[in-house]
């Protein structure tokens, strides 16, 4: 009984996390991105006004304090998406009676988004934190710094499987420009040749 409860718990946590991954590349490139219709809340918020603030050069990190507040989602963002994301779940664990399925999801979600608002906090007012000097957290941080730099690419913060997918990853900038530096910002600027690059060396 309690090794089909881990099994499913399990399973729902893998799954809830790679749903998570496309629910975030969805909600950030078709709500974050774009006005529907008189529902403008998360384009303004975003597009207009994060983006304004914070692009892909000295301004991806914070200049200016009284614009801290733009960096995360507003408080009640944060049950609504976790509500919104454990719903085909739930529906899952009602028909199966595997509640377990469930239980992985709810954690899921709820790591998901924890992560999400903690790394773009770091990434957008680095301090050197612990994680900020992991290999995973550089990674993602160019991936960012990059969607800030093309908005129609890199949607995903945490897991960049849905741009993987969908066509969306960007791993290198596409033109040289002058973008932010720090020692958990990497170089995502054009690849050079590799006779430029051993001219240069």
């Amino acid at each position: 009984m309690l090794i089909n409860f881990i099994f499913w718990t399990s399973l729902g946590f893998v799954a809830s996390t790679v749903y998570a991954s496309f629910l975030e590349w969805l909600l950030h490139r078709y709500l974050m991105h774009r006005p529907i219709g008189k529902f403008r809340y998360p384009y303004e918020r975003h597009a207009l006004v994060h983006h304004r603030i914070f692009r892909a050069d000295h301004t991806y990190h914070l200049i200016d304090e009284k614009d801290a507040q733009t960096i995360p989602m507003a408080w009640w963002n944060g049950p609504l998406l976790i509500a919104l994301g454990v719903q085909p779940f739930v529906l899952a664990a009602f028909l199966t009676g595997q509640w377990g399925f469930l239980c992985g999801a709810v954690v899921a979600c709820i790591g998901y988004y924890g992560a999400y608002e903690y790394m773009h906090w770091c990434m957008h007012l680095p301090k050197k934190r612990q994680v900020e000097r992991s290999g995973i957290f550089f990674r993602l941080n160019g991936h960012h710094l990059l969607h800030h730099r093309y908005m129609g690419r890199n949607f995903n913060v945490v897991l960049p499987l849905a741009d993987l997918c969908f066509g969306t990853l960007l791993l290198r900038s596409k033109v040289s420009f002058k973008q932010a530096r720090g020692p958990a910002v990497p170089d995502v600027q054009p690849k050079q040749p590799r006779e430029n690059a051993l001219a240069t060396a």
